[in-house]
C-alpha cells in the first residue's frame, strides 16, 4: 500500500499550484487572459489610476432605453365608451318638463322662479355605439367629443322641440381614460388620466408609488404591440421621460436590484445590494470587509466590466466589443498611497466583479500546508503498514 500512496503523493507535490483549492484565478492566469500588443486576448487589462477614472467619469453617463417615443398627444379629456355622463337640460319655455311660474311682475323674480323647466339627468352611461340616450332628443352620438362638445351635440338634437334649450354636461366617472400599473407599486390597477394628470409619473403617484430605491426600479408602457423602456432615474431627471400617456396603456413598474460581487482574497465572497447614488470602489470594499489581511495581494485589486464602448473609446482600448460590452479588467496597486483616491474616485456599476488574487506568500502557504497533508498522510499508512506486517 505504501508502495501505491508514495507515486500518488509525488504527483500530487509535483502539480502544486494546479491542484491547490481556490477562490479565483491567479494573477499569473490573468495575465495570460488578457490582450497585449502582439497577441488579443479575452479582455483589456488596463491599470487604474486618478487620471484614468477621472477619463471614465468625463464620458456623459448614459441610460438604456428611452420612453420619449411614446409620448402621446391624444387628449385625456374625451368622452369614450364607459364612461358616466351627468347632463342637465333647462327648458326656458317648460314645455318639456313642466316649468314653475313665479308671482309677481318679472322685475321682482328671481331666476329659480322664472317660468322654464329644468332636468338634471341621472348618470347617463355612453353605449358601445358610443352615444347616450337623452329625453326627446333620441341618440345622441357623443364618443371622442370634450364635455363642452357633448353639451353643444345635445342642444343641437333638441332644437326644434324646446325654443332655447340650455345644456350642460359634465364627466361623472371617466372610466375610458385610464391606464393600467403593474408592477412594483403599492396599488397595482387602473389609473385615472386627467387634463393635468396624464403623464407617467402621476400614474405611478395615483398607484402610491413604489417602495423601492429609485435607482431599482425600470418602467416600461406597453401600447399597441410596443413596448418602451427606461430606467426610473431617466424618468424623474430627465423631463422628456416623463411622457404623456393614453387611454389604454399598460405600465409596468419593475424592479431589478443593482447588485455586484465580489470573490477571492477578500473578507466576504458575497454578492451585493448596491444603495442609491453612487458606489465606489473603496465603498464596495468596506461593504465586504476590505482585503484579507493574511492572504490578499494589495497590489492586485481588480475589476471585471463590460465597459460602455464609448468609455473604453476615451481610454485608448482596443479590446473588440462583445454584445455585452467591452470586456475589461481595471487593476488597482491598493499599496500605493496615491491609488487610495483612484480607488474613491472609480464608480462601481451593476454586474461588477471585484476580484482580489491570493498574494505569493499566501499561495505558498497553501503549497507548504498541502505538502504536509500528504506527507502526513503518507507517514500514516507507512506506520499502518509496519504494525500489520508486524
Amino acid at each position: 500500500m505504501t508502495r501505491t500512496i508514495l507515486p500518488l503523493a509525488i504527483v500530487a507535490i509535483l502539480g502544486g499550484c494546479s491542484t491547490l483549492p481556490r477562490d479565483g484565478p491567479s494573477g499569473a492566469s490573468i495575465n495570460a487572459g488578457a490582450t497585449t500588443p502582439q497577441a488579443l486576448g479575452s479582455y483589456a487589462l488596463v491599470p487604474l489610476t486618478y487620471e484614468t477614472t477621472e477619463r471614465m467619469k468625463a464620458v456623459p453617463p448614459q441610460f438604456f432605453g428611452t420612453l420619449v417615443a411614446a409620448s402621446s398627444e391624444q387628449p385625456a379629456d374625451v368622452i369614450g365608451i364607459g364612461d358616466t355622463l351627468a347632463i342637465s337640460i333647462y327648458d326656458p319655455s317648460g314645455a318639456l318638463f313642466g316649468g314653475a311660474v313665479g308671482s309677481g311682475s318679472s322685475a321682482n323674480r328671481t331666476p329659480s322662479t322664472l317660468s322654464g323647466g329644468s332636468q338634471a339627468l341621472p348618470g347617463v352611461t355612453v353605449d358601445r355605439s358610443g352615444s347616450v340616450a337623452v329625453p326627446f332628443a333620441g341618440q345622441v352620438r357623443v364618443q371622442g367629443l370634450t364635455a363642452p362638445q357633448a353639451a353643444a351635440a345635445v342642444r343641437r338634437a333638441l332644437i326644434g322641440k324646446v325654443a332655447n334649450p340650455q345644456v350642460l354636461v359634465g364627466i361623472a366617472d371617466n372610466a375610458s381614460n385610464t391606464v393600467n400599473v403593474f408592477g412594483d407599486v403599492r396599488r397595482p390597477g387602473r389609473a385615472p388620466l386627467g387634463v393635468n394628470s396624464d403623464r407617467i409619473l402621476d400614474v405611478i403617484a395615483a398607484a402610491g408609488g413604489s417602495a423601492r430605491e429609485t435607482d431599482d426600479l425600470t418602467i416600461s408602457v406597453q401600447r399597441g404591440g410596443q413596448t418602451y423602456t427606461a430606467p426610473m432615474t431617466a424618468v424623474t431627471t430627465e423631463f422628456g421621460e416623463n411622457v404623456r400617456l393614453q387611454r389604454g396603456d399598460v405600465i409596468n413598474v419593475q424592479y431589478k436590484p443593482r447588485r455586484f460581487s465580489t470573490f477571492g482574497a477578500l473578507n466576504a465572497v458575497t454578492q451585493v445590494d448596491m444603495p442609491a447614488g453612487v458606489m465606489t470602489l473603496t465603498g464596495a470594499m468596506s461593504k465586504v470587509g476590505g482585503l484579507n489581511t493574511n492572504t490578499a495581494n494589495a497590489r492586485r485589486v481588480m475589476v471585471f466590466r463590460f465597459e460602455r464602448p464609448e468609455v473604453a473609446q476615451a481610454l485608448g482600448i482596443s479590446q473588440p466589443a462583445t454584445p455585452r460590452g467591452v470586456p475589461v479588467v481595471y487593476e488597482l496597486n491598493f499599496n500605493e498611497a496615491a491609488n487610495v483616491f483612484a480607488a474613491t474616485n472609480m464608480q462601481i456599476m451593476p454586474e461588477d466583479v471585484i476580484y482580489v488574487p491570493l498574494a505569493g506568500a499566501a499561495e505558498a502557504r497553501k503549497f507548504f500546508e498541502f505538502v504536509q497533508t500528504v506527507t502526513r498522510v503518507v507517514y500514516d499508512v507507512s506506520v499502518t503498514s509496519a504494525v500489520n506486517i508486524d
